[in-house]
C-alpha cells in the first residue's frame, strides 16, 4: 500500500528557462504541507533550511495593526527609536567622507614677498601659473597671518572679504598675485630652488566625489535603508500568505490551542450553569460528531452568546475549545474594518479559511454589533464597508457544511441591534444568555479565583457573595485581587475578611481620599448621612443599611450603603417609594435640622427622579397614565437606549409629555413628605447616630442600630396568597367557636 507521503508530487515553480525549483506541496491525505522528505525525523534535528511552517500551524499571532516600515516584526525597530536610527546614519556618513576623503585646508592669500620668502626657505614644491595669479602647493603647512601680525585687507574689499582675509588659517596651499613689474629671474629662481611649474591646476579645494558624498549621501542611505526595509515587509507578508498588497487583507484572529496557550476547560468556568449546560452539546458533537450524524442531526453553525460586560462570555468560549481540544480563533469584530474598503470582507475570508484548513475548528468573534448591526441604518460617513464585511459573514457561513467541524461563537451585550439576517436559523442557531450571577455563583466563582490566594480561617466566601449582589464574574476577580493587594501591603500571610470588606467598599463606595473638612461641615454631612440610615431602618421594604460613614470616598464626600439580604428580579411598588423615601431622606434631614438646604443632594435627587420617571414611562405605576409604554426601550445589558440614530423622536405628545412630569413630580413630592414626617418622629435617633458618627466616622450594622436603638426595617407583605390561607384559618375558627360553646352547654 502506498503511503500519503509518497503519492505527494512536488510543485515545479518555472524560475527562467532551462531552470526549475521545488516547491513543498500539500497531501491531501493528511492536509498538512510536505517539506520534509524524512517525515520520521524528530522536530530537534537541526537542519540548515528548516521546513516552512505549515498555514495555521503557527504561533500565536497577536492582533497587530498592518505592518509598517520600522515596527513589530518588520524591521525590528521601535518607532520610538527610529530617529536614533537615522542620526546614527547621518553620523555614520560624516565619518565615511572625512576618513577616506579627507578635505584639504583653504587656500592662504599669501603677499608677494611672502611667497618668495616660501621659495628662498625651499618651502615650495610646486606652482600652477595663470595670468597674474599664482597657485601653489607648499611642502609643510604654514599659519598666516603669522600670530601678533595686523594684516590690512584689500582696500574695496567687502567686510566678509575683509573679515576673511585678516582671518588666521593653516594651509598648505597659497594664492598669489604676480606685481606687474616682476622682474625677469623669477623663473630661474623657481628652478634654482627646485620648485615644479605645473600645467594643471594645483587642487586646493574639496574633491568633486566628497562634495557630491556631501550633497548626496544622506538622501541615498536614506533610500536604501527603506527600500530594503520595504522588500524586508513585503517578503515577511509573502511567507505569511497575505490576502492583497503588504497582506492588509490577512485575518488577525489570534489563535489558542493546547500548543500555544494554557488551556481553559469548564472547570475554570463558574457561576452561569444554565449557560454552560447549552454549550454542552457543542462539546459532544465536536469530539464525537458521528453520535449526532448517524441520526441525521447536524451541530448548530453559530452560537450567540448574549450578557452584560463581565459576565464571562470569552471565557465561556474558550472553555468550549478547551474542552473540545480543537482549535481556537478569536477576533474582535472591529479588527476586520479598515480605511480601506473591502479589507474587511478579505479577512473575514481568511479567516474562515484558517478554520477550514484546521477544522475542527471554533471561531469567536467579540463585540459582534461593531460589524452585524442591522443593514440600511443611516451613519456617518456611509455604512458601505460595514455592511460589505457582514454580507461576508453571511456567505462564509451559508458556505460551509455542519459536517466540516467549524461553528461560530460571538459574543455581543447589543443583540436588538443585530441584523435579521444574521440570527435566523442556519447562521446563529442558538442564543445563548449569560446573566449575572445569584449568590450561588457567585460563591462559585469566588472559589474559583481564590484557588492561588491564602485565605483566612475568617474568611467565608459564602458570606462575601451573600454582600455582592449584581456583581459580575470580573467584578468578582477584581475583588479578590484588591483583597490580596490590601493583604501584602499589611504584611500579612493571608487574606482576611477585613481585607475583603475593605476592598468591597473600596469598589462599590471608592477610595478614601484624605479631604480636611471643618467640624460644621462633618457635622452636617454626618446628619445628611443619618438621615438615609434612619429611613432605612422605619421605612417598611426598605434595603438593610450595613454600613454609614462621614469618610470622605470618591466623589462623595459621606455614604451609607445599602444592599438587599438577597438577589431581586421583580420590584413592588411599595418597594420602589421606600427607595425613593431614602434617596431623599439626607436633603430632608437637612431642611429639618437646619431648615436650609445644600448642593449635597444633587446625586439623590438624580437617582430618586429617574426612578419615579421609570415608575411613570415604564413599569405603567400611575393611575393616571395607566399601562402604557411611555419611555423608549433599553438596552438591559448597557445603560441607555437601545435605538439607533441620533435620538429620534419622542413616542407622545406635549400633553403627554406634561403629565409624565406631573406625575413624577407628585412620586417625589409624596415621598418627600413621607420622608419629613418619619425623620420628624424619630428625632431623638437621628441625632444619637450623629453624634456616634461625629466620634467613630465610621458605624457598620450592628453599631447602627445600638446606637438608635431601632430595629430593622419591617418587611413587606409579598405573599398575598399565605395572608388569604392565614386569614382563612382566622376565620374558622372564629366561627368554630361558638359551636363549641353550644357543644360544651
Amino acid at each position: 500500500m502506498t503511503s500519503s507521503a509518497s503519492r505527494c508530487r512536488p510543485i515545479r515553480a518555472r524560475l527562467r528557462p532551462g531552470r526549475t525549483r521545488l516547491l513543498p506541496t500539500r497531501c491531501p491525505e493528511r492536509g498538512t504541507t510536505v517539506a520534509d522528505p524524512d517525515p520520521t525525523r524528530s522536530k530537534a534535528t537541526r537542519s540548515p533550511m528548516p521546513p516552512p511552517t505549515p498555514r495555521g500551524k503557527g504561533p500565536e499571532r497577536p492582533g497587530a495593526g498592518p505592518p509598517f516600515p520600522g515596527s513589530g516584526r518588520f524591521g525590528n525597530i521601535p518607532p520610538s527609536r527610529t530617529w536614533i536610527v537615522f542620526a546614527l546614519i547621518l553620523l555614520a556618513n560624516w565619518f565615511l567622507v572625512r576618513y577616506l576623503f579627507p578635505t584639504p585646508g583653504e587656500a592662504i592669500p599669501l603677499p608677494y614677498t611672502a611667497f618668495k620668502q616660501e621659495v628662498a626657505r625651499d618651502n615650495v614644491d610646486a606652482i600652477y601659473n595663470q595670468g597674474q595669479t599664482i597657485e601653489g602647493r607648499l611642502k609643510k603647512a604654514i599659519t598666516w597671518p603669522p600670530p601678533g601680525e595686523n594684516v590690512q585687507a584689500a582696500p574695496g574689499a567687502s567686510r566678509a572679504e575683509q573679515r576673511r582675509q585678516q582671518e588666521t588659517r593653516t594651509s598648505d596651499t597659497f594664492t598669489t598675485v604676480l606685481p606687474a613689474f616682476v622682474d625677469n629671474g623669477l623663473e630661474a629662481f623657481l628652478i634654482d630652488h627646485k620648485v615644479e611649474i605645473s600645467a594643471v591646476p594645483i587642487q586646493t579645494g574639496s574633491s568633486p566625489l566628497a562634495t557630491l558624498l556631501f550633497g548626496f549621501g544622506p538622501a541615498i542611505l536614506f533610500i536604501a535603508f527603506y527600500v530594503w526595509l520595504f522588500r524586508r515587509a513585503q517578503q515577511g507578508m509573502g511567507g505569511m500568505g497575505g490576502g492583497g498588497i503588504m497582506g492588509i487583507g490577512k485575518s488577525r484572529a489570534r489563535r489558542y490551542d493546547q500548543e500555544s496557550a494554557q488551556k481553559v476547560t469548564f472547570d475554570d468556568v463558574a457561576g452561569i450553569d444554565e449557560a454552560e449546560n447549552e454549550l454542552v452539546e457543542i462539546v459532544d458533537f465536536l469530539k464525537d460528531p458521528a453520535k449526532y450524524q448517524r441520526l441525521g442531526g447536524t451541530a448548530p453553525k453559530g452560537v450567540l452568546l448574549v450578557g452584560a460586560p463581565g459576565t464571562g462570555k470569552t471565557l465561556l468560549a474558550r472553555a468550549v475549545a478547551g474542552e473540545a481540544g480543537v482549535p481556537f480563533f478569536s477576533m474582535s469584530a472591529a479588527e476586520f474594518v479598515e480605511m480601506i474598503v473591502g479589507v474587511g470582507a478579505a479577512r473575514v475570508r481568511d479567516l474562515f479559511k484558517q478554520a477550514r484548513e484546521n477544522a475542527p475548528a471554533i471561531i469567536f468573534i467579540d463585540e459582534l454589533d461593531a460589524i452585524g448591526r442591522a443593514r440600511g441604518q443611516v451613519a456617518i460617513g456611509g455604512s458601505s464597508e460595514q455592511e460589505q464585511t457582514l454580507n461576508q459573514i453571511l456567505t462564509e457561513m451559508d458556505g460551509f457544511s455542519s459536517r466540516e467541524g467549524i461553528i461560530v461563537l460571538a459574543a455581543t451585550n447589543q443583540p436588538d441591534v443585530l441584523d435579521k439576517a444574521l440570527l435566523r436559523p442556519g447562521r446563529f442557531d442558538r442564543r445563548v444568555v449569560v446573566n449575572l450571577p445569584d449568590r450561588k455563583g457567585r460563591e462559585a466563582i469566588l472559589k474559583v479565583h481564590t484557588r492561588k490566594v491564602p485565605l483566612a480561617s475568617d474568611v467565608s466566601l459564602g458570606e462575601i457573595a451573600a454582600s455582592t449582589p449584581g456583581l459580575s464574574g470580573a467584578d468578582l476577580k477584581n475583588l479578590v485581587n484588591e483583597a490580596a493587594l490590601l493583604a501584602a501591603r499589611r504584611d500579612l500571610d493571608a487574606v482576611r475578611a477585613k481585607d475583603f470588606t475593605d476592598a468591597l467598599e473600596k469598589i462599590v463606595l471608592g477610595p478614601e481620599r484624605p479631604l480636611l473638612l471643618s467640624d460644621a461641615d462633618r457635622e452636617r454631612i454626618a446628619y445628611h448621612e443619618s438621615g438615609h440610615a434612619i429611613l432605612g431602618l422605619v421605612v417598611p421594604g426598605a434595603d438593610p443599611v450595613h454600613r454609614v460613614t462621614i469618610v470622605p470616598r470618591g466623589r462623595a464626600l459621606g455614604v451609607t450603603y445599602q444592599r438587599p439580604d438577597a438577589d431581586r428580579y421583580n420590584y413592588p411598588e411599595a418597594y420602589l417609594r421606600a427607595k425613593i423615601v431614602g434617596m431623599l431622606g439626607g436633603r430632608v434631614a437637612e431642611e429639618v435640622v437646619y431648615g436650609t438646604r445644600t448642593t449635597g443632594a444633587e446625586n439623590d435627587i438624580e437617582q430618586a427622579t429617574q426612578l419615579a420617571r421609570n415608575m411613570v414611562t415604564r413599569w405603567g405605576m400611575s393611575d393616571r397614565l395607566g399601562m402604557v409604554q411611555l419611555a423608549p426601550r433599553e438596552n438591559p445589558y448597557l445603560s441607555g437606549p437601545s435605538y439607533g440614530g441620533f435620538g429620534g423622536d419622542k413616542p407622545f405628545s406635549d400633553e403627554t409629555a406634561q403629565a409624565i412630569d406631573e406625575e413624577v413630580l407628585r412620586i417625589i413630592g409624596e415621598s418627600h413628605e413621607e420622608a419629613t414626617q418619619l425623620l420628624k418622629k424619630h428625632r431623638r435617633s437621628l441625632d444619637a447616630l450623629v453624634a456616634a458618627l461625629m466620634e467613630r466616622e465610621t458605624l457598620d450594622e450592628r453599631e447602627i442600630l445600638e446606637v438608635t436603638g431601632l430595629p430593622p426595617a419591617p418587611q413587606l407583605e409579598t405573599r398575598p396568597l399565605d395572608m388569604a390561607r392565614a386569614g382563612g384559618r382566622d376565620e374558622a375558627s372564629r366561627n368554630a367557636a361558638p359551636s363549641g360553646e353550644t357543644q360544651r352547654a
